[in-house]
């Protein structure tokens, strides 16, 4: 929260409250107010100022530029960009996006010039944020944005390979790869063990396990990466090539551009849309973040994407006039800021200040990193523009030929020739889908079957009108359509066909794909159990009369439903249940709960198959490892799931008016001992923990304290179970690899509201809130969630 802040207006954002009455009166104490700063976006600002000063100095380096210019860029993108941007908390500056690009640019027309080319570049973006166009950039296929970024990866990458081996690199891809053998036989043990070293503590730095790990996390991994292999470099002396920053008297400022006109024009259209299409799309993934985020922001609502585009054009304008490298929203920092907590603009624009400061009195210190280091940090940013998890989801939407001919089209011909090529190729590939359409007639059993595979457009209306002019007057007809689209002349020319075969006698079925009814009347089921039936209130256990004079066979309701799963649910599920019996089961996590009918995991967790290890018992009981229990089902399917399966969390899932916590508190001890009071027995140190904790503080739920003793033992319980599962030796194991967390989860079924056991000291239970973007069922819960 921002210090000294009246309570009745927290920031600008609040503007419209100034004509309440308890406002402030106008006048100098409301302008003063303008200058409050959040101690969130302070804090925010340094995290991402010690991400973006070495960033900026290695993609200076990996351009071939000099390496103030590194630092103009990123103090212009925070400065420039971060005020008069749309996107407050995206963080703009030099990006490894444009590496490439702005290398081949010095290498064709020298530096100043380079400098012209983005001042240009980012007078273009003005004047396409003035036409308000912003938006259609979005409109570009996502496997040519991806494949675009991942061949500037490549190229990043490659051309850093050299400089970590302790060579220098050539300005074509292709160049350094026939370099590359004869690089590998002259090494330079030096740059190669601090490129080594720095490497190294990038990769495993955030992957320290325990709570020293979430304690040295706090400081960025590039930082630590950076400074650790320039102490190495100056406490051994090695002799390597360092940072070497001229005099600010010296630094070259952008001038006429000279070359050719027509190069010159294709120079700026490619800064432009490369700088663009990054920054609009990395506004669209900041909002994904921030929805996601339970503190509100102080700048308002969603980015104005228009606005974001007038924000770049004049960094890179202003960037390019102080020679700097172009700018760009720069995904690495914007995370961190997100992350961090920031929550206004402010603490993108704090960032660029920092980086005055440094780039003014930090030069001593920076000149001794070696160059080996930032080219092994950028070498890392480029590896990872190749993200495996575009690559499947494009592979799932066939579009992997549009990425591939993208990512190959930067990789040899260069970043505008890639993109035009990959755009041809998505829309070759969507008048392919488009076109491609294969209609048959087909009798089956005196049924004729007209089959549709493809788009129905105007274009396969003669074919269709053909097909169906086959059927025979007074004819059972099934129309199968297998696509996702149909137009209006082809809707017209199956619907008039229709209304005259049946006015003639015969039956007409409209289905989709694998068979299932497009159109159907409510009455042609004999169960109320279907995909699109709301299930609540309909009790499928609800015994319904057989008909006089018939007897109803015992099981008919277990009949019924699988009957139903098998007429309307099994079609679309058998493709992924085919491939999940091919590939074998990999769920991502362990889900224990409890036995209770009432508790629908895959509802209550949005997963489908494959995506949890469910172990469900009465109570959410985790035996404590040795005890005589005679029971190891649930060791034996713990054990399972983290040695074989490899998950990678486990969560233990307690609920409302759970009749084992209820039985454990009412019970009285001795008597005879049933089964269940056996299995009972392991919930005693639930019971024990909640009568020694009375005077420390009960687990309790944010915001509220339990309803009753029973929500107390739910909740001590689920906290319990946690620390009986510590003691399994394979999740102890794990957990200290790093590989395994344990979440702990509460489910209120009258409220249907879900609970996750938080961070904080105290057994807190946080209310999890809806959010319109949420992940995908097979992430892992979010990272507050208590370890």
């Amino acid at each position: 929260m921002s210090a000294c802040v009246p309570t009745h207006a927290t920031d600008s954002a609040h503007a419209s409250r100034d004509h309440e009455p308890h406002a402030p009166p106008p006048g100098k104490f409301r302008k003063f107010r303008k200058f409050r700063i959040a101690g969130a976006d302070v804090s925010a600002s340094i995290a991402v100022f010690l991400i973006a000063l070495p960033l900026s100095l290695g993609i200076a380096l990996a351009t071939g530029a000099p390496l103030q210019a590194g630092l103009v860029a990123a103090a212009v993108g925070g400065l420039v960009a971060g005020r008069i941007g749309g996107s407050p908390l995206q963080v703009s500056g030099p990006a490894a996006g444009l590496t490439v690009v702005t290398a081949d640019l010095i290498h064709q027309y020298g530096w100043r010039t380079t400098c012209a080319i983005t001042v240009l570049a980012g007078i273009a973006q003005l004047g396409l944020g003035c036409l308000r166009v912003a938006r259609s950039a979005l409109a570009v296929s996502p496997a040519v944005v991806h494949g675009m970024l991942a061949g500037i990866g490549v190229a990043i990458a490659v051309a850093q390979l050299h400089i970590v081996l302790g060579g220098t690199p050539q300005s074509a891809v292709l160049d350094n790869l026939r370099a590359l053998p004869a690089q590998l036989a002259d090494l330079h043990p030096a740059a190669l063990s601090i490129s080594v070293l720095t490497l190294a503590l990038l990769l495993l730095w955030p992957r320290i396990p325990g709570r020293a790990g979430r304690i040295v996390r706090v400081v960025p991994a590039p930082l630590v990466s950076v400074a650790a292999a320039t102490a190495v470099a100056v406490l051994a002396g090695l002799s390597v090539a360092k940072v070497d920053l001229p005099s600010w008297r010296s630094h070259a400022l952008a001038g006429l551009p000279e070359g050719p006109a027509l190069g010159l024009v294709a120079a700026v259209l490619t800064v432009t849309l490369v700088c663009s299409v990054q920054s609009l799309l990395g506004a669209v993934a900041v909002d994904k973040l921030v929805s996601g985020r339970r503190e509100p922001r102080a700048d308002g609502g969603r980015s104005d994407l228009n606005r974001e585009l007038l924000g770049q054009g004049a960094a890179n304008a202003v960037s390019g006039a102080l020679g700097g490298l172009p700018v760009a929203g720069v995904a690495v920092r914007s995370v961190a800021n997100v992350r961090a907590g920031a929550v206004s603009r402010n603490s993108t624009m704090l960032h660029g200040v920092w980086v005055v400061v440094a780039a003014l009195l930090m030069v001593p210190l920076l000149e001794l990193i070696p160059l080996a280091a930032l080219a092994a940090l950028v070498m890392a940013v480029g590896i990872q523009m190749v993200s495996l998890n575009h690559i499947r989801t494009i592979t799932r939407h066939r579009e992997i030929l549009v990425y591939a001919t993208t990512t190959l089209g930067v990789v040899f011909l260069g970043v505008l020739e890639g993109v035009a090529l990959g755009v041809a190729v998505a829309v070759a590939v969507a008048l392919h889908r488009l076109a491609r359409t294969r209609i048959t007639h087909t009798e089956v059993d005196g049924a004729h079957h007209v089959r549709v595979r493809g788009q129905l457009t105007f274009l396969a209306v003669p074919r269709l009108s053909r097909a169906l002019h086959l059927v025979p007057q007074r004819a059972a007809t099934i129309v199968e359509l297998d696509g996702s689209f149909m137009d209006h002349a082809a809707y017209e020319a199956l619907q008039c066909w229709q209304d005259a075969h049946i006015m003639q006698g015969g039956t007409v079925e409209v289905t989709g794909r694998a068979g299932t009814r497009i159109a159907e009347p409510a009455s042609s089921s004999h169960s109320c159990c279907r995909p699109w039936t709301a299930w609540r209130n309909h009790h499928c256990d609800r015994p319904q009369e057989a008909p006089q004079g018939e007897t109803r066979p015992s099981g008919h309701q277990l009949a019924s439903g699988i009957s139903a799963f098998q007429r309307n649910t099994a079609p679309h599920v058998r493709g992924e249940l085919a491939r999940l019996a091919r590939e074998g089961q990999q769920p991502s996590q362990l889900f224990l709960t409890c036995a209770d009918s009432r508790l629908v995991t895959s509802m209550i967790t949005s997963s489908g198959p494959g995506d949890l290890f469910v172990v469900r018992n009465v109570g959410n009981l985790v035996p404590i490892p040795g005890a005589a229990s005679g029971d190891d089902s649930v060791a034996a399917a713990i054990e399972y799931a983290v040695d074989v399966l490899k998950v990678r969390s486990i969560t233990v899932c307690g609920h409302s008016g759970c009749g084992a916590m209820q039985a454990l508190l009412n019970t009285p001890p001795g008597g005879a001992q049933t089964p269940l009071k056996r299995w009972l027995r392991h919930g005693t140190p639930s019971l024990e923990r909640m009568a020694a904790h009375k005077e420390e503080g009960w687990a309790r739920l944010a915001g509220r304290s339990p309803a009753d003793a029973v929500e107390q033992l739910c909740l001590t319980n689920v906290v319990q179970q946690l620390e009986h599962l510590r003691g399994h030796e394979s999740v102890a194991r794990r957990m200290a690899e790093g590989a395994l967390e344990l979440h702990g989860m509460y489910f209120h079924v009258g409220e249907a509201q879900a609970y996750l056991l938080t961070e904080s000291p105290d057994d807190v239970f946080d209310q999890v809130t809806p959010s319109p973007h949420e992940g995908s069922p097979r992430e892992e819960p979010p990272s507050r969630v208590k370890v």
